[in-house]
């Protein structure tokens, strides 16, 4: 398999399953800047939609959209259970949260990230991002793990997006549990892992 990632963005959460499900693959840098491999192939040409991640696999077939290839790769390794089991209620659940983490958190803060944005919409964007990470915060309390006590793949996405708090300006200091909860995942062999691949650790 063949990952298509860009540091630091969304293609950190299926990078962070791939080592927590221990499966074999190649990393591949794709510039969500420049659109352009390190060999400088255009990477529109793998992806027409120009953005990360994208998930090749060894049959040459292509998933896009991160909630959709971590629960791929979930599945690959049900042993793992990076996912619960398809058709379950818990499973609904999981799809819950990426939902929520994707819409809510995702999108809302992609303007941040855009100069273009006026400063005036950015104000509204932080706020409402605030409410929605305290509302996280209040779901985190009492549990390891968004799911309970067990990592799932959601934790990957959460972990990802939660972490764009800081280079956008939004202060999560007064949430002890999303605090807490970021650093028991950041701690996490496949986790470090990942994010050393993608040159975020040394």
């Amino acid at each position: 398999m063949k990952l298509y990632y860009s540091p630091g963005a969304c293609s950190l959460s299926p990078h962070i399953a791939l080592h927590e499900a221990g499966l074999a693959y190649t990393p591949v840098l794709a510039s969500t800047k420049t659109h352009k491999l390190q060999d400088g192939s255009d990477y529109y040409g793998i992806n027409p939609l120009g953005y990360v991640p994208m998930l090749e696999l060894d049959d040459g077939t292509r998933l896009r959209e991160g909630p959709a290839i971590v629960q791929y790769i979930a599945d690959q390794v049900p042993l793992k259970m990076l996912a619960p089991q398809n058709g379950t209620l818990q499973r609904y659940r999981l799809q819950e949260w990426l939902t929520f983490i994707g819409m809510e958190l995702h999108r809302g803060f992609t303007p941040l990230f855009n100069p273009a944005t006026p400063e005036e919409y950015k104000v509204m964007a932080r706020d409402r991002l605030l409410q929605r990470l305290q509302w996280v915060d209040g779901q985190l309390a009492g549990k390891q793990y968004v799911m309970g006590d067990h990592f799932t793949v959601a934790d990957g996405y959460l972990f990802t997006v939660q972490g764009w708090h800081k280079p956008t300006g939004i202060d999560i200091s007064s949430l002890a549990n999303l605090q807490a909860y970021a650093a028991r995942v950041a701690a996490r062999p496949a986790v470090q892992a990942a994010m050393k691949v993608e040159g975020l650790l040394k």
